[in-house]
């Protein structure tokens, strides 16, 4: 038997007016979705103290500098971050110097919570692992300690320095891949995007030391 053919209808040429104004319908909702999003995404960043991407402005709320053990942290921003960001930061850094690591490997530690949390201390999860929480959305494996371990910015960092110091040539490493070591995250590369970030916010709380 003969294989039977479907005959698909062709599509009618429209005249030049109707092309125009359907493609103007669609370049108008095209930058109608653009500046929608771009609306919500700068709400997101600023509105909320998210650090901003690079060339948006951010407005800190007005606040005295606060001291975070040996740091006195600024209303910010710094890097896009306000001073409730910033004062984990701070938190990381001390952690770091009373482990004795330098300023280098300090940045490392930011720079992973940059990429985990935003600098913020979160209280759930998500795709990726359900039971993660804390600025470095640390695991309920047990090698993290306690859930009130992980919620501590200050206790979590020390957790995180003391394993990334187990890492075979950890002080030759680079950020991101040293932070992978550590996090055993998906994408070794992720980190990557907030190192500058963290360099900046590291070097305006702190004066440099050795890895």
């Amino acid at each position: 038997m003969l294989a039977k053919v479907a005959v698909v209808p062709q599509p009618q040429p429209r005249s030049r007016q109707e092309g125009s104004r359907t493609r103007g319908i669609i370049i108008a909702g095209v930058a109608v979705a653009v500046c929608v999003g771009l609306g919500f995404a700068g709400w997101n960043l600023v509105g909320l103290g998210v650090g901003a991407l690079p060339g948006t402005a951010v407005t800190c709320p007005t606040a005295d500098p606060v001291v975070v053990g040996a740091i006195t942290v600024p209303a910010g921003p710094v890097a896009g971050y306000c001073q409730d960001r910033l004062v984990n930061a701070a938190h990381i850094i001390n952690a770091g110097m009373d482990l004795g690591i330098g300023t280098h490997t300090q940045t490392v530690g930011v720079m992973t919570a940059l990429g985990e949390s935003g600098l913020r201390v979160l209280d759930h999860g998500d795709a990726a692992g359900a039971d993660s929480r804390g600025l470095f959305q640390q695991r309920d494996n047990g090698a993290w300690g306690t859930l009130a371990d992980r919620m501590d910015p200050y206790v979590s960092a020390q957790n995180f320095f003391i394993k990334l110091t187990k890492v075979a040539g950890w002080k030759e490493m680079e950020p991101t891949l040293l932070a992978h070591a550590v996090q055993v995250n998906a994408d070794p590369e992720h980190y990557a995007a907030y190192w500058a970030r963290a360099e900046d916010i590291v070097a305006a709380l702190t004066a440099p030391t050795a890895p």
